[in-house]
């Protein structure tokens, strides 16, 4: 099995030579060096309007070209054309709600989730205007820890019940930013599928938030059978735009143009993509494929990931083994307690009982600290914390420590080290 060479991949991050303990990666990672070398060099050499036939367009044409060749490669798309940039993950579930309104017929009924909102408020809002029927899907209390009420995730059987002959699209979360907890798409999909099928649905999609999931495992859509998927590349060790992915027969099938009434465009991404994304962002983000194929001999995108989970759960392991062995404390780990190829290293927590500690508190301890980042709140996964039992206040939220490929075991000792002096 490959195994990633840290010192090499830290590298590629200049950010990194400050020493600075980066660790809210699940807000926004660090960038790629040789990405922000072709966003200045197509600032500095090719910034011209697509499109024309001279030598420096032509060359500015290819190089937007590359960024959706780049994504479509880390989506595992058929097709460039179902590629579609946008400004913010957020913004992007907007425009698709927006294209698709026209095929949401009254009274049928969109399943949500509490997770992160950029995949529910769209959704919302559409119901609203459309008189369809909004279903949450809620995270439960996981059967394994019976004695930790925060111990919660998406589970199928909670799903399944809520498909009717009446579902439309089910919007989930391939990751969870708050719980850390990977979901299985692929089985979600096929049971949900064969459950609408039997129900006598009229059509049935699925919108995948892959925001907490592309900086940890390998994106497969067409594996995993879905219609719309989307992450933010600034997650990515990218540049602050995103991307999704459209299937084809949805592009064409489901929605309608938001782009100019002169345009043909039935079948092409502009379909969802009102005026051109930011051209020096998009070829930027072709520099994070040969990164990640950089970590591995194979120079295998397989590899790399599977290189990259191994390492994360080095990083893991001992962060989860210390919060369960503060239970007397009062600390609850949210969501998955075990370490496993199921969870990332997003992890959350809080300080309950008798010695509670906001956690607002537990950062500030940090912040004193200097030299390293953790973040508390809701993280705009407002629903799922709100529905904590028993409740935390959902503007305080939960102490967040999200790592990746590119943090060390060394790291995750210091983050314990003030952990234990908070915590005492």
């Amino acid at each position: 099995m490959a195994t990633l060479e840290i010192g090499s991949a830290r590298k590629a991050f200049p950010a990194l030579k400050s020493g600075y303990l980066y660790a809210d990666n699940a807000g926004g990672s660090q960038c790629l060096g040789d990405v922000v070398s072709r966003i200045s060099d197509y600032l500095l050499h090719t910034n011209v309007q697509l499109g024309a036939d001279y030598f420096v367009s032509v060359n500015s044409t290819n190089r937007v070209a590359s960024g959706a060749e780049a994504a479509r490669e880390l989506f595992n798309a058929e097709s460039v054309d179902e590629i579609v940039y946008g400004s913010s993950s957020t913004m992007l579930v907007e425009n698709l709600t927006r294209a698709i309104e026209a095929d949401i017929q009254a009274g049928e009924e969109i399943i949500i989730t509490g997770e992160h909102e950029s995949n529910a408020g769209p959704w919302k809002r559409l119901a609203a205007r459309k008189g369809a029927v909004i279903k949450l899907w809620p995270a439960t209390q996981l059967p394994e820890y019976p004695n930790n009420p925060y111990a919660v995730g998406l589970q199928l059987d909670t799903l399944k019940p809520l498909i009717t002959g009446k579902t439309r699209l089910i919007a989930f979360t391939a990751c969870s930013n708050i719980l850390g907890s990977l979901l299985p798409v692929e089985d979600i999909v096929k049971t949900a599928r064969a459950l609408a099928a039997d129900a006598g649905v009229r059509k049935l999609e699925f919108c995948v938030d892959c925001v907490a999931y592309a900086p940890h495992r390998q994106i497969d859509v067409r594996r995993w059978d879905v219609d719309y998927c989307y992450f933010s590349f600034y997650k990515v060790y990218g540049p602050h735009t995103s991307v999704m992915y459209v299937h084809t027969p949805a592009l064409t099938g489901s929605l309608t143009s938001l782009g100019h009434h002169f345009l043909d465009v039935d079948t092409k991404p502009y379909k969802l993509q009102p005026g051109g994304p930011g051209y020096e962002l998009v070829y930027g983000c072709t520099g994070v494929p040969p990164y990640l194929r950089s970590l591995t001999p194979s120079g295998t995108l397989e590899d790399a990931w599977a290189a990259i989970a191994t390492h994360e759960q080095a990083l893991l392991e001992p962060l989860l083994e210390y919060l369960r062995g503060k239970t007397e404390r009062g600390v609850r780990i949210v969501g998955e307690e075990q370490a496993g190829l199921g969870r990332v290293p997003t992890v959350s927590f809080v300080v309950v009982g008798e010695r509670a500690i906001k956690s607002r508190d537990v950062v500030s301890a940090f912040d004193r600290k200097g030299n390293v980042g953790i973040r508390y709140g809701h993280f705009y996964a407002y629903t799922l914390v709100d529905m904590l039992e028993p409740k935390v206040d959902v503007n305080d939220g939960v102490v967040r420590i999200s790592l990746v490929h590119y943090n060390t075991v060394e790291e995750v000792k210091r983050i314990i080290g003030i952990l234990e002096e908070v915590l005492a």
